[in-house]
């Protein structure tokens, strides 16, 4: 790295940080999207020093022509302030640096994520972002004499383009037609596949007829939530609960079924099955805890973490179940 790029010259990078927040006003961000740490984040994303920038009055911006696209992630992002910019945020700023900056590119049509794989899980460490091509094509102008007809044609654009995405990043997720004719969708990757699978194979097989309660989502968690049904059998639950990724209720038998869908982590082991009797302790139907497991493979790796008086459903073999230990097959069992 050279000595300009280790301590980039203040004056230069101040006046690109305000060409970049005019930028941003111009497209019609919101306030708060047209701060620093936003202005930074699509210098960085357009790969902008600036060594580039020839800072006169009559070149104000020249430079942006040499606008790449790069593909980063949060913490390359990240870097490329520190490093090319002069600015240092500190690691536990990175959720800041995403939520509150890269997020909103998103949903503005602004930026794509992961446009390399879209079916890429949302918690996924290898999420990348990139400047949208039309977006790419105005931006690359600026200082230009093209600039301003291509910022009017852009905006006359910029809401059907944001809403196109939209419905592709729509087009990702994956259905979920629930009892009662109701439909869901889940974000793609991560368990939520798996949790499709626990939907439409375990429950139709093994809680047959059972009331839906609960569905957790990668993304927001908290995708369907029946709180009254709960509340029926005496168990309350706030927005902090770590609820499983499943729950059912088997009214006919009086059995509230707590499901994990385990991929990478979070098999019904003794840690957790106390957890969900705390949560669930006022609950008048017996608990049932089961683990659920795309294949054997997977169900390998956490074999030794699993609790006595539990269940376990791999998706492979969605026919058959284990039970680990006890007098009885599926059913809760008392301490």
């Amino acid at each position: 790295m050279s000595a300009a790029e280790t301590s980039p010259d203040l004056f230069m990078v101040t006046s690109l940080v305000d060409q970049a927040r005019s930028v941003l006003a111009s497209l019609g961000l919101p306030t708060k999207q047209t701060n620093e740490r936003s202005a930074l984040a699509l210098l960085a994303l357009l790969g902008l020093k600036p060594q580039a920038m020839e800072i006169h009055e009559d070149k104000a911006a020249q430079g942006w022509t040499s606008a790449q696209v790069l593909r980063l992630g949060i913490t390359e992002i990240m870097d490329y302030m520190r490093d090319h910019l002069g600015k240092r945020y500190k690691p536990n700023t990175r959720e800041t640096v995403r939520r509150q900056t890269i997020h909103q590119f998103v949903q503005a049509g602004l930026v794509l994520q992961n446009a390399d794989d879209p079916r890429r899980p949302t918690n996924s460490p290898d999420n990348c972002y990139e400047i949208e091509p039309q977006a790419f094509a105005l931006l690359s102008s600026y200082g230009t004499e093209n600039w301003e007809p291509k910022l009017r044609a852009y905006l006359a654009n910029v809401k059907p383009l944001a809403e196109r995405y939209a419905r592709e990043r729509d087009m990702q997720r994956i259905p979920l037609q629930l009892p009662g004719g109701a439909a869901i969708t889940l974000s793609p990757g991560g368990q939520n596949p798996l949790v499709e699978q626990i939907l439409s194979e375990f429950c139709q097989r093994f809680t047959p007829g059972a009331k839906l309660v609960y569905v957790g989502d990668a993304a927001k968690k908290w995708a369907f939530f029946d709180k009254e049904l709960l509340a029926s059998v005496g168990v309350q639950i706030d927005q902090h609960g770590k609820m499983p990724d499943v729950v059912v209720l088997m009214e006919t038998k009086g059995w509230l079924v707590l499901i994990e869908a385990v991929t990478s982590h979070g098999p019904m082991n003794e840690k957790r099955v106390i957890e969900l009797r705390e949560l669930c302790s006022g609950s008048t139907a017996g608990l049932v805890f089961v683990s659920a497991f795309p294949d054997r493979k997977t169900l390998g790796r956490f074999l030794n973490e699993i609790a006595w008086e539990t269940e376990v459903w791999v998706a492979e073999d969605e026919t058959h179940m284990i039970h680990f230990n006890g007098e009885r097959f599926l059913g809760p069992h008392d301490l």
